[in-house]
């Protein structure tokens, strides 16, 4: 499927995010990376959802916050409606943070406990100098009421509301200045289930209401299938698997993918009872010396010796349609089963030892 230049809200275009590693106590010297983020391309698309998935540390939260300008990238561009975050001056990035948001995904941490609900929301407003007074009192109990607050609960503290109705003040919050695109960082992830299903079904609505186009980062692969439009699938800092969402839930060609939705849980007893659990072998890997190649062949059922000295491309393979992108040179096939397959290459080391340094 190809997409216009106006359809695309944000190009990112070989992002790399490295934290470094510093040892010494007077003169630090860098003894290693992190590798967080390690080369990603993708695009979103105005009012879509694009869901990204992967384990803890797989680099989903870095990326997002790349894309927010929270961080800066080490190496590549990302591009908000044609224009590059990554060179903008302080000026230009207080005016592209009026277009992009973010919901992070404590509800207790991201609220200060010490400031009014009232104040919370009104901050936006206060910062980029837009409302003042009553007018600002005004638009904030808008905005409570708009996502299922009580605008009177406008002098309580974050202390006096539920998970559920903190998570709701920073919706409001992200909304103060009418953003094109909102970040959402596991937002329901520390949620009771029924609680979840309120908050996503909130930020449908208001996607619908408002035009919004969302990032929603998410870990529980049931979640992020109810939401998004495309699914990526992050692993170890890379991109290793991007379709439409319907596609990518009925045929993973990833191996990694298709373990994840594996584990998945399954409502419908029967179907659950079928369903054949691929059980991956190992630990991922350390981000600060990962694996030669394909960065998932100590785990993968499929690996092979291509697989250790050669990165695959992330591109369409076979008869996939163009927009289903595989990072992998043996995808699952059809009907192929892996849940009795074990990885077929052992991977040497996955904790790097960090060199001595003179002190």
């Amino acid at each position: 499927m190809s997409t216009t230049d106006d359809e695309v809200l944000v190009s990112v275009e070989g992002v790399y995010k490295h934290f470094p590693i510093k040892q010494g106590i007077v003169f630090k010297k860098e003894v290693a990376r992190v590798h967080a983020v390690d080369g990603v391309d993708l695009q979103v698309r105005r009012g879509e959802t694009l869901g990204i998935v992967g384990e803890s540390g797989c680099g989903k939260s870095t990326l997002a916050r790349c894309v927010t300008g929270l961080h800066p990238v080490t190496k590549g561009r990302i591009l908000f409606e044609g224009e590059d975050i990554t060179a903008m001056s302080r000026a230009g990035l207080k005016a592209f943070r009026r277009d992009v948001q973010m919901i992070f995904q404590d509800p207790y941490g991201s609220l200060n406990p010490r400031r009014r609900v009232g104040s919370i929301i009104g901050d936006p407003f206060a910062i980029h100098g837009i409302a003042d007074g009553a007018d600002r009192k005004k638009r904030v109990q808008e905005l409570m009421e708009l996502v299922g607050l009580n605008p009177e609960h406008y002098n309580r503290f974050p202390a006096e509301f539920s998970g559920g109705q903190r998570q709701r003040i920073g919706v409001a919050r992200a909304l103060a200045l009418k953003p094109k695109l909102i970040v959402c960082d596991e937002p329901v992830s520390a949620l009771d289930v029924s609680i979840q299903a309120q908050v996503i079904n909130l930020l449908e609505d208001l996607q619908e209401e408002l035009g919004l186009t969302y990032v929603f980062i998410a870990h529980d692969l049931s979640v992020v299938q109810h939401v998004s439009d495309r699914v990526a699938v992050m692993y170890l800092g890379k991109v290793v698997e991007g379709a439409e969402g319907e596609d990518l839930y009925r045929a993973p060609r990833h191996p990694y993918s298709a373990a994840l939705l594996s584990a998945a849980s399954v409502a419908d007893p029967d179907q659950a009872e079928r369903a054949e659990r691929v059980v991956l072998i190992g630990d991922v890997p350390s981000p600060i010396d990962p694996p030669s190649g394909c960065r998932f062949h100590p785990r993968c059922p499929k690996a092979q010796e291509r697989c250790v000295s050669e990165e695959p491309e992330l591109v369409s393979r076979g008869a996939d349609p163009a927009d289903h992108l595989t990072a992998c040179h043996f995808p699952v096939e059809p009907e192929e089963s892996l849940a009795a397959s074990h990885a077929g290459i052992d991977q040497v080391s996955t904790e790097p030892e960090l060199p001595e340094v003179e002190q």
